[in-house]
């Protein structure tokens, strides 16, 4: 172990607070979540799909999406647990506590050196099944200057999803389902965390009231609809989905290309100089950065956006998932995770006349280990038992390791202009560790 602390470098800024969790134990063991099983006999949204192609005409890959995301009836999120070993994916919340206390660790870090004046809000775009957001608290705890001081924020439409954050966060296992409570308040919901902390849900970001925070938005942008075009002897024609009429005796539905203009190639213009034959657009994603960005500027805080993505050269990222493969994304609506990679340069392009500075995007494993995950992995390692250890190096090697989640996935800083010789924690430029060294961690 002698020889391992050299593995062990962190930010000068978060080291010292990274440090302070030292005490705190390994607490979850393997991160392997259960799911709340849904039978689907028959494939409703796969029948109101054709009814809407057939009565409206072929459906942008935006529209599709939100179809099989967030339709309110048979909608992938709207009705299940999805998350974890028995459901189609797992994010790095699950994968390893390490990751969702240094997002905990960054909030504070930005708070503190932005003058620990006031409160430190917090909000999650998107928690999944809340453990970042409990992983955070639990680091927020660590901190007496932050006593009474922090509030957690939730931005989340599915009631199912609200329901197990809610028991997650708060410990209180008999929540299956939050329901609407209409209190006169922005919030829907509102509980204390097992630490003692305020949390609050929302429908839409909308609802969160525009004052000093710092937002969180971890595989948040991935789900959100895209429009597809490639480009052809006329030009960008925008990719739509169609009935197959026969064309493939395995599915019902198909991709085609518009033949003609659409209001998405007419809205959102793509580049004709783009070297690339095919690219997806976000128009969502756009707006959505650009309401996160006028917020920070003009009430201050920070955002982390972490998420797969790429930097502009990326062509066709859509893809399905279901029980951790890949799935066909036309086949079997609603039934499985669909996702394309985030465009971190369209966003850098969308924030740019608001004025704010973006930081990255910064692969997942230099993140990290800026942010000290060797320095909390050795403290977890020597309070744990020979079993727990091997999950701890599981967890470390799949967060970090270039050919697993290390590159692939990326952190995307935002901060306000006034900052401008001023780097976040996590984006600076530090000497990643030898890999001579890792073999004598584990």
């Amino acid at each position: 172990m002698a020889s391992a602390r050299l593995l062990f470098r962190s930010s000068y800024l978060c080291r010292p607070l990274t440090r302070q969790l030292d005490k705190c134990v390994f607490k979850h063991g393997t991160r392997c979540m259960s799911s709340l099983s849904v039978e689907n006999k028959e494939n409703h949204l796969l029948k109101h799909l054709e009814s809407r192609i057939k009565a409206s005409g072929p459906l942008t890959v935006a529209e599709y999406m939100k179809e099989v995301l967030t339709n309110p009836i048979s909608g992938y999120y709207m009705n299940r647990d999805v998350f974890g070993a028995k459901g189609d994916f797992i994010t790095s919340p699950e994968i390893s506590q390490m990751f969702g206390e240094l997002i905990g660790i960054w909030c504070v870090n930005e708070w503190i050196q932005a003058g620990s004046e006031g409160e430190l809000q917090v909000v999650e775009l998107g928690p999944g099944r809340g453990t970042l957001a409990d992983d955070m608290c639990r680091v927020f705890s660590r901190f007496n200057q932050l006593k009474d001081k922090v509030s957690l924020h939730l931005v989340e439409v599915s009631p199912t999803l609200s329901g197990i954050q809610a028991a997650k966060i708060s410990g209180e296992n008999n929540l299956d389902e939050v329901k609407l409570e209409l209190s006169g308040t922005p919030h829907y919901y509102t509980t204390l965390s097992k630490y003692g902390q305020p949390v609050f849900w929302y429908q839409s970001l909308l609802d969160v009231p525009k004052t000093k925070m710092y937002y969180i938005a971890h595989e948040f942008f991935d789900a959100l609809p895209i429009h597809k075009f490639q480009k052809t002897e006329k030009g960008w024609q925008e990719i739509l989905v169609d009935l197959a009429h026969g064309r493939n005796a395995d599915n019902k539905l198909c991709f085609v290309l518009a033949g003609g203009k659409t209001a998405g190639l007419t809205f959102l213009q793509p580049d004709s100089n783009d070297k690339r034959d095919h690219i997806e657009v976000c128009p969502e994603a756009g707006i959505i950065v650009q309401d996160l960005s006028l917020r920070v500027k003009e009430h201050g805080g920070g955002i982390l956006i972490g998420d797969y993505g790429h930097d502009g050269d990326k062509t066709d990222t859509f893809r399905g998932f279901k029980n951790h493969e890949l799935h066909d994304v036309l086949v079997e609506p609603g039934t499985a995770d669909i996702t394309a990679d985030v465009d971190f340069s369209y966003l850098k392009r969308m924030v740019q006349p608001v004025g704010v500075i973006t930081h990255g995007p910064k692969e997942q494993g230099k993140f990290l280990h800026n942010m000290g995950i060797g320095i909390r992995l050795q403290a977890l390692l020597q309070n744990a038992n020979t079993g727990e250890w091997k999950d701890m190096l599981s967890g470390y090697d799949m967060l970090v390791n270039p050919k697993k989640m290390g590159e692939r996935f990326k952190f995307l800083g935002i901060t306000a202009d006034d900052k401008k010789n001023y780097t976040p924690a996590g984006f600076e430029n530090i000497p990643e560790p030898d890999n001579s060294d890792k073999k004598n961690v584990s």
